[in-house]
């Protein structure tokens, strides 16, 4: 976590460097500020601060070394387990197309209607994908 919280500040540095050249560079050719890529710039060193900030107080406040940070850790020690997962489950699937289809109607043009007729196919995916053991073979 160490090695992330150095990265995060390593980005920060280099976003304000390259804002600030961008914002240098911009009044000196053109005499004027160019607020699209100088706030972007700007706001990409100081979300990447926010990240940095976060991730040493996180440092800070956990009690010793993760096994990440030590150097005769194995990979085995900071393994969690991150839950059951169905390999033979269709609801990812249908839901990212639901999501996909839903959305693309709204943002490119296939007019409301198109959006209209995914969201029940949205929500029947997430109920599918959240009950999927409460029936059928794999049944608690």
């Amino acid at each position: 976590m160490k090695a992330n919280a150095v990265i995060f500040t390593i980005l920060t540095a280099y976003f304000a460097v390259v804002a600030a050249t961008y914002i240098g560079w911009n009044i000196i050719s053109h005499g004027t500020i160019e607020w699209a890529g100088g706030t972007a710039l700007i706001l990409c060193g100081a979300l990447t601060g926010f990240i940095a900030f976060y991730l040493f107080l996180v440092i800070k406040k956990q009690p010793g070394e993760t096994p990440q940070d030590r150097l005769e850790a194995d990979i085995d020690d900071a393994d969690p387990e991150l839950g059951e997962f169905s390999p033979w489950s269709w609801w990812p699937l249908v839901l990212a197309f639901a999501c996909a289809f839903t959305l693309m109607g709204l943002a490119i043009g296939f007019n409301f209607w198109f959006s209209f007729f995914m969201i029940p196919v949205l929500l029947i995916a997430v109920v599918g994908w959240v009950y999927e053991y409460y029936r059928g073979v794999f049944a608690r």
